[in-house]
C-alpha cells in the first residue's frame, strides 16, 4: 500500500508550520495566511534546515584551533563601529529598517568608498534600474569603475554575475525582491526568502564574498519574512529614525564578530547620510535655561551622550490624570511620579505629567532618573535649571538615589562639552574641573531647587 503524503503548511506572514491548514496563525496572528507546500517546496525546506558539519566526531575543545577573523575597513567610522571594526570577509549582513530610512543610500555610499579602495562590490537592486542608481551615486560622489551596478531580480542571474568577476563585496537591496526559478512562489513568500538567503549564505562562504542584504520591515517594527532569515545571517543591523529628523542611529541585534552594543550616529545632508561628527550638540540644546529642562548622560555602548530631558505638568482637567513619555519607559515614569508623590508630597494626582527625550533618544538606562525627577520639579515649581548642570543617577522605590557604571566617563563628557556642575549618587575619585554634588536621597532633592 501506498504511503500517504505528508501535508505541510506554512503561514506567508512569519513562517510558523503546521501538518494542518489553520485559519489564524499562532506565532503572529495573521488570519488566512497559511499555504500548502508542495513537495519541491518542503524538499527545499530540508535542505536549508541541515546544518553543514564538517568534522564526522567531536573535538575537545582545548584542540579546536581558532579561526582568525580579518576585517577590513568600510571607510565609514560609525559603519564599521557597529560591525565591530569592520567588514569580514564572507559574512553575510541583514539590515532593516523603515521606508525612507536611508538603507539604500547608506549601503551605496559604502559601496561607493569600498570601491574607491581597489575593492570589486557588485550592487543588485530589484527596485530601481541602473540609471536610478547612477542619479543617487552622483549625488553621493560614489562613481567608481569598481562599483558595479546590476538591476535584476533573478537569483540566478545574480549567482552567475558574482562568477563572472572576482567580487568581494555584494549589496542586495531588496532580499523581498529576489526570486528563484526553482520555486514556484511569488518573490517576497517565505520559501522564496529562505531559499535565496540559503544560496546567498552559501556562496558567501565558499567565495568569501562579504554579503549585505536590505530586508523591508513589518508595521510592527520586525524585518518581514520567516524568523529563519535572522537565524542564517551573521549579523543583523536595525536602521531608526525618522525622515523628518536629520538624525539615524544604525544599531546591531545580532552579531558573530563583535558586540551588539554599540550603536552607529548618521545625519542626512544633501550629500547623503554621513558619520555624524559633533554628536553631542545634536541632543542638548545650550540656550538659555527653562523650567522643565535637565540635562543627563547616557551611555550608548562605549560611547556617552548628553541628552536632554525635557517635563512638562500642567494641571488636570480630567478625573485621572494624563502620563506620557516619549523616548521614557511609561511604567517607570509612573513609579517616579508616585514616589514624589510620598516622599516629597509633590500632589502629581491633581496634575497631568508629559516627558519627552529630546533629538528622538530612547533612553534604556536607568542612569535618567535624577534628571527625569528634577525636570518634573522645575516644570512643577516653574523654576528653570541651569544649562551647566547634569543629572547622573538612578532611583531605587525606596527613594534612594544609587550610582552608575562608567561614572568617570559620563562627567569626561559632560566637562568636554562644558557643564560644570553634576549632581551624582556619590563623588567619584576621578579629579575633573567640573564641580560635584553628592545626593544620596530623593527629598534632598528640593535643596538644589
Amino acid at each position: 500500500m501506498a504511503k500517504k503524503k505528508t501535508s505541510l503548511f506554512e503561514c506567508q506572514a512569519c513562517g510558523e508550520q503546521s501538518t494542518k491548514w489553520l485559519g489564524k496563525c499562532p506565532n503572529c496572528g495573521s488570519w488566512d495566511s497559511f499555504m500548502e507546500l508542495n513537495q519541491e517546496q518542503q524538499e527545499v525546506l530540508k535542505q536549508t534546515a541541515k546544518v553543514v558539519n564538517t568534522n564526522s566526531k567531536a573535538t575537545p575543545i582545548t584542540q579546536i584551533k581558532q579561526d582568525d577573523v580579518t576585517r577590513f575597513s568600510s571607510y565609514n567610522d560609525e559603519f564599521d563601529l557597529v560591525l565591530g571594526g569592520g567588514i569580514v570577509p564572507g559574512s553575510l549582513t541583514l539590515i532593516g529598517g523603515s521606508p525612507g530610512v536611508g538603507k539604500s543610500t547608506l549601503l551605496l555610499k559604502v559601496a561607493g568608498s569600498i570601491a574607491s579602495s581597489g575593492k570589486k562590490v557588485l550592487y543588485v537592486s530589484g527596485e530601481e534600474s541602473a540609471g536610478q542608481i547612477k542619479l543617487r551615486a552622483n549625488r553621493l560622489d560614489a562613481n567608481h569603475n569598481d562599483l558595479y551596478l546590476l538591476s535584476e531580480i533573478r537569483l540566478e542571474e545574480i549567482l552567475d554575475e558574482l562568477l563572472r568577476e572576482n567580487y568581494e563585496v555584494c549589496i542586495i537591496d531588496s532580499i523581498q525582491t529576489i526570486y528563484s526559478s526553482a520555486l514556484t512562489s511569488a518573490p517576497g513568500s517565505v520559501s522564496q526568502v529562505r531559499e535565496i538567503t540559503f544560496e546567498l549564505m552559501r556562496k558567501a562562504k565558499e567565495s568569501d564574498i562579504a554579503m549585505f542584504i536590505i530586508g523591508h520591515i513589518t508595521k510592527d517594527g520586525s524585518i518581514a519574512g520567516p524568523r529563519v532569515l535572522e537565524h542564517m545571517v551573521d549579523t543583523v543591523l536595525y536602521f531608526e529614525g525618522e525622515a523628518s529628523r536629520e538624525l539615524r542611529m544604525l544599531r546591531g541585534f545580532k552579531n558573530r564578530f563583535g558586540s551588539t552594543s554599540e550603536i552607529g550616529i548618521f545625519e542626512m545632508t544633501a550629500e547623503g547620510l554621513l558619520s555624524a561628527k559633533d554628536i553631542a550638540s545634536k541632543f542638548f540644546d545650550k540656550s538659555k535655561a527653562q523650567s522643565g529642562s535637565a540635562l543627563t548622560v547616557v551611555m550608548e555602548g562605549s560611547r556617552a551622550l548628553i541628552i536632554e530631558v525635557q517635563a512638562l505638568v500642567t494641571e488636570s482637567t480630567y478625573p485621572n490624570p494624563k502620563r506620557s513619555a516619549t523616548g521614557f519607559d511609561a511604567n517607570r515614569l509612573n513609579m517616579l511620579l508616585a514616589l514624589l508623590e510620598k516622599k516629597i508630597d509633590l500632589p502629581l494626582n491633581h496634575y497631568d505629567v508629559f516627558v519627552n527625550i529630546s533629538g528622538g533618544i530612547k533612553i534604556k538606562e536607568s542612569s535618567a532618573d535624577l534628571a527625569i525627577i528634577a525636570a518634573i520639579i522645575s516644570s512643577f515649581r516653574d523654576r528653570p535649571i541651569s544649562k551647566e548642570s547634569v543629572f547622573i543617577g538612578e532611583v531605587s522605590l525606596t527613594g534612594e538615589i544609587k550610582d552608575v557604571y562608567s561614572i568617570d566617563l559620563r562627567l569626561k563628557e559632560a566637562q568636554a562639552q562644558g557643564i560644570k556642575k553634576a549632581v551624582v549618587a556619590q563623588k567619584p575619585n576621578l579629579k575633573l574641573e567640573l564641580k560635584t554634588f553628592a545626593v544620596d536621597e530623593v527629598p534632598k532633592m528640593i535643596e538644589l531647587f
